[in-house]
């Protein structure tokens, strides 16, 4: 059997360790030829197919990124694009597919699995927004990022007695917002899925400083949004998917911070340095067991479905119930942190 892998949407740690999996066992214990597809649905729609071997995924596992490359490409906004999806699976020889990325990719895999397409899903989202699954790798190095520049910006918050802005990433769920601002430490955080008064954030950070405590620490997810302008966004633009381009809540809150407060506010905006480096060594065990179960399924023919992490077990889960709605926040953990808001 020929299988081949594409990695698509935003690049994660942990993207390497799926391929070295999928490659490993498919060749060593089952005897396919596997076929890396070069940056995402792109690759597939271009026919830029290249043969992966063992010497290929030698040394990759704690490198992040994707060997393959990767892009937001949706195949049914290019002109013939799944008609040469299709064409280039029989070009190829491929036999199947095992497509890794979050809602719009694998979104993708499951209308192209609806019109014959053998394809096996692995979720792929730094935010941690996909259905079905309890976490996805990347996350947990995205967290310990923001953990650890939360650590740093105590230091020169309170020698400054500056309040801080950070701002993080999640368009549409605030999970690395509320477990990262849990474990660093911070008095306030913001997400999206609860719409936030200014008026009531600069209340919360003027209590703190009545307390004693002449420094604040405030971490926003990209998409929170503020109740009287809604969504902040760079641009108007829209990427193959519908998505327009997030970024500058941070920027926005720390103007309104300082306007509304006189207090002297400093905005950090950790951006992709989230999704860059190695990945922890959770995320490269997370992955791994990804990157088995998705070719196991490859060797079952179980197509159409997307591993998950439930508990401690790896379970298939149909790709439509997978991308069928966001897994937003648990507003038990989000009421965990506002014990520690002010």
């Amino acid at each position: 059997m020929r299988v081949g892998i594409l990695t698509g949407g935003g690049d994660c740690p942990g993207l390497n360790a799926v391929i070295r999996a999928i490659v490993r066992k498919g060749i060593m214990f089952y005897g396919y030829d596997c076929y890396g597809i070069k940056n995402g649905w792109l690759g597939l729609i271009e026919g830029k197919i290249v043969p992966l071997d063992l010497n290929s995924i030698s040394g990759i596992l704690p490198r992040g990124g994707t060997i393959l490359g990767t892009s937001r490409t949706n195949p049914f906004k290019k002109e013939n694009g799944v008609e040469k999806i299709f064409s280039n699976m029989a070009k190829f020889e491929l036999d199947a597919l095992v497509a890794i990325g979050g809602e719009d990719t694998l979104g993708v895999a499951y209308k192209l699995f609806q019109q014959g397409l053998k394809v096996v899903g692995v979720p792929k989202t730094i935010d941690n927004d996909l259905s079905c699954t309890d976490y996805t790798f990347g996350f947990d190095t995205a967290v310990s990022i923001v953990c650890e520049a939360l650590d740093r910006l105590h230091t020169t918050a309170e020698a400054h007695h500056r309040v801080m802005v950070v701002e993080v990433m999640g368009r549409h769920a605030g999970w690395i917002a509320v477990m990262g601002g849990l474990a660093g430490g911070a008095d306030l955080i913001l997400i999206p899925e609860v719409p936030f008064d200014l008026d009531d954030v600069c209340r919360e950070i003027q209590k703190r400083r009545e307390r004693g405590k002449d420094f604040s620490i405030v971490v926003v997810a990209e998409g929170a949004q503020p109740k009287e302008n809604g969504l902040i966004t760079q641009s108007e633009e829209r990427d193959p998917f519908g998505h327009v381009r997030l970024g500058g809540i941070g920027h926005y809150l720390g103007r309104e911070i300082e306007k509304r407060t006189g207090l002297e506010t400093r905005v950090t905006v950790l951006g992709h340095t989230q999704r860059g480096g190695s990945p922890t060594a959770f995320d490269r065990i997370l992955a791994t067991r990804f990157g088995i179960a998705a070719i196991d399924l490859v060797r079952e023919g179980k197509f159409g479905m997307m591993v998950s992490l439930q508990g401690n077990k790896i379970v298939p889960v149909p790709l439509e119930k997978a991308v069928a709605q966001l897994k937003t926040v648990d507003m038990e953990l989000y009421e965990i942190a506002k014990v520690f808001f002010g």
